[in-house]
């Protein structure tokens, strides 16, 4: 019989691309300081994979402790610019210098996730994608922020490419579903694997 799946996050995206997989799962949030803890990663000079794929564990172990009969899975994305790590903007003015300073040139997004089982982690997955955005306008960049404030203000590096978004970019290496915050194409191969999914 399936364990039960737990996600360890109110994110929307992740929920809808699990639904849409015909994935059941029960959605609990976790709450940990972010801030914090990437906060003190950055000032042990950790990269930007090791952050996504900490955080992502510790979202899944804080679930993971109180649902011991459920795989737990907590997820993670980061954007590392030339080293830098960029979060989801405070303010349209930082979305703007955000996207100022990636025109015309690459990043690169990434996706953790962790499964714990009994606040143990049995499965981890960093997917890797690179994206090179267009040499755009300040006046197209600013009308872009004013038109999708709302949405961009949630989403690192201060775009959602399943929106209007895909217009900032002219190449795109990697894998859909890493962009959207999930690899979940290896998830799914991991639940297939271990008959939590009939296949």
């Amino acid at each position: 019989m399936a364990q039960p799946l737990v996600l360890a996050s109110g994110s929307e995206i992740r929920g809808n691309l699990l639904r849409q997989a015909g994935v059941d799962f029960t959605a609990i949030p976790a709450r940990i300081d972010e801030d914090m803890i990437r906060d003190a990663l950055l000032a042990e000079a950790a990269s930007p994979r090791d952050i996504a794929d900490t955080l992502a564990e510790m979202k899944a172990r804080k679930i993971s402790d109180k649902s011991p009969e459920a795989l737990v899975l907590g997820c993670d994305q980061v954007l590392d610019y030339r080293g830098r790590l960029l979060s989801k903007p405070q303010s349209r003015e930082e979305a703007l210098e955000q996207l100022r300073a990636m025109r015309g040139d690459r990043h690169t997004l990434l996706s953790a996730a962790v499964i714990c089982e009994q606040g143990k982690p049995i499965w981890r997955h960093v997917g890797v994608v690179r994206l090179r955005m267009h040499d755009v306008s300040d006046a197209y960049l600013q009308d872009y922020i004013a038109r999708n404030w709302d949405s961009i203000r949630h989403a690192v590096g201060a775009y959602k490419l399943e929106e209007e978004g895909v217009r900032l970019f002219s190449r795109i290496d990697g894998d859909y579903f890493t962009v959207l915050g999930l690899p979940l194409l290896e998830l799914l191969s991991y639940l297939g694997l271990r008959g939590d999914l009939p296949r």
